[in-house]
């Protein structure tokens, strides 16, 4: 370090220092839980998909059964009251 700073100089060039640790230390934190967060959403995204499956075949089961009832049974199709897909 140059000896011809004057203390004020040195005291804001250690102000500076300390600022620039504490950014690297906040953003390693970020890049952190960065990875953290897209982890779990890639998790939940595979759950989504593996409800919206589930769901699909027990609409189908229930449209199965539904269509095995004799035609007078007074029963509208389910589809009457399931929302779009």
């Amino acid at each position: 370090m140059p000896t011809n700073l004057l203390p004020s100089h040195l005291s804001q060039i250690e102000q500076i220092a300390e600022r620039v640790e504490h950014l690297l230390q906040r953003h390693e934190a970020l890049v952190h839980s960065h990875a953290l967060l897209r982890e779990e959403a890639g998790t939940l995204l595979l759950e989504r998909d593996s409800l919206r499956s589930r769901l699909a075949a027990s609409r189908a089961r229930v449209e199965a059964l539904l269509a095995r009832l004799p035609e007078n049974s007074g029963l509208a199709p389910l589809s009457n009251f399931m929302p779009p897909q």
